[in-house]
């Protein structure tokens, strides 16, 4: 399993950085990364939150775990029906709606029926 440090050599190079162009922008001690590397350390919370705030789109989890993207994605597109898949959920929707009114109605009736039953 890679360390943190590790993940972090892979973003600079995704980056087309330098590690001290990294260092710099992140604001840590020039050579720090490539120290760290060096020593295989493991790096701070702070200079993860540092990384995070610099690279918003950098995937935290994956910083930290290796899990998931690199990048986070740009708002997902939301899901575009068809024609033929909003016309079905519109004619569910209207025949379920029918349906209950119908019951209602027959339900309306019925209780007419019974009364004038029980009236004569």
């Amino acid at each position: 399993m890679s360390k943190t440090v590790h993940r972090i050599m892979q973003l600079i190079t995704a980056l087309n950085m330098s590690a001290r162009q990294f260092d710099i922008s992140i604001g840590t001690a020039n050579g720090y990364i490539l120290r760290m590397q060096k020593n295989n350390a493991s790096v701070g919370s702070d200079v993860i939150e540092r990384i995070i705030k610099e690279y918003p789109k950098v995937n935290l989890v994956w910083l930290i775990t290796g899990n998931g993207d690199m990048f986070i994605e740009d708002n997902p597109k939301p899901k575009v029906r068809s024609k033929k898949e909003i016309e079905a959920f519109i004619e569910k929707t209207l025949k379920h709606q029918l349906s209950d009114e119908k019951k209602a109605l027959l339900d309306e009736i019925l209780n007419e029926i019974e009364n004038t039953k029980t009236k004569n």
